[in-house]
C-alpha cells in the first residue's frame, strides 16, 4: 500500500513474537542507516508524522512483511504495489537491492519532506475516476486526479486552496469527501519542480530484471524491473497511480 496505511507501534508486537520479521526489520533498518539519520525501531514507536520516516518505516514493515509470509512457505507469484508501495514490491520481487529500495524510499520522501510539504494537499471520494474528472474541470490546472484506489474511490491532489473549494463543493454534492492527512500533492504538477532533483538523487539506482512479475501501477501492467530506473521513480511519484 500507499503512504496512509500505517498505525503507530506497527510491526512491533510482531518484531517480539518473530524472529525473521525482526532481523528481517533489523536488515532494513541496516539499509537505512546510509541515508537517514534515525532507528527504525525506535521510530515504529514514535508518532510516524514526518513523512521522511512513515514512508521509509513503512517500506521496512513491508518489505518484512514479505520475508515472513516466505518463512511459511507463502511465496509470491506477482507483485502490485502502489504509489511508495511499488519501492517495496520491486524489493520483493527481485527488481532491486534491498540498499537501492532504502536509497529509493529515503531519498524520495526526503525530497517530499524538504521540497513539496506545505505547498499542496489531497483527498480522496468515494466516486469512479471519470466523474471526478468530470468535476474537476473548473480546476484545471490547480487540481488533478492523483490515485485510483478502486472503482468508485478516487485521490485528488494539487493546489490547498483549490482543494478546500473542490471539499466544500464535493460535500455540497452529498459526495463523501475526506482531506488526506497531508500537505504536499504527490502525483501532481507539483512534483515537477522537484524531478530533476529526484532523478539526480536515485542516479546510482541499479535495477535488474526479477523472475517474479512486476505490475506497474503506473504503466498499468506488468513492467521489466531493469527498467525501475531512476525516470520511472519519478513517473512514480508524478503520474496518476
Amino acid at each position: 500500500p500507499g503512504q496512509g496505511a500505517q498505525w503507530v507501534g506497527m510491526g512491533v508486537e510482531l518484531a517480539g513474537v518473530f524472529p525473521v520479521f525482526r532481523e528481517a526489520l533489523e536488515e532494513c533498518g541496516r539499509a537505512l542507516s546510509g541515508f537517514v539519520e534515525w532507528d527504525l525501531l525506535e521510530e515504529l514507536g514514535g508518532d510516524l508524522l514526518r513523512v521522511d520516516v512513515v514512508q521509509p518505516a513503512s517500506w521496512a514493515v513491508m518489505v518484512s512483511l514479505a520475508r515472513l509470509w516466505e518463512s511459511f512457505g507463502v511465496v509470491p507469484a506477482a507483485v502490485v504495489g502502489h504509489s511508495q508501495g511499488e519501492i517495496a514490491a520491486a524489493v520483493v520481487a527481485g527488481g532491486l537491492s534491498l540498499e537501492d529500495g532504502a536509497r529509493v524510499v529515503a531519498l524520495r520522501s526526503r525530497v517530499i519532506g524538504e521540497r513539496l510539504a506545505g505547498g499542496g494537499g489531497m483527498a480522496s471520494v468515494a466516486l469512479g475516476v471519470d466523474e471526478v474528472r468530470g468535476g474537476l474541470v473548473r480546476w484545471e490546472g490547480r487540481l488533478s486526479v492523483a490515485a485510483v484506489n478502486g472503482p468508485s474511490s478516487t485521490v485528488v491532489a494539487g493546489e490547498p486552496g483549490a482543494l478546500e473549494e473542490w471539499l466544500a463543493w464535493g460535500e455540497g454534492e452529498g459526495l463523501r469527501v475526506r482531506r488526506v492527512a497531508v500537505d504536499y500533492a504527490s502525483h501532481s504538477v507539483q512534483v515537477e519542480s522537484v524531478a530533476g532533483e529526484l532523478r539526480e538523487a536515485l542516479a546510482g539506482v541499479e535495477p535488474r530484471s526479477s523472475r517474479v512479475p512486476f505490475y506497474s501501477t503506473v504503466v498499468g501492467g506488468v513492467w521489466d524491473t531493469a527498467g525501475l530506473d531512476a525516470d520511472y521513480w519519478v513517473r512514480n511519484l508524478r503520474e496518476t497511480v
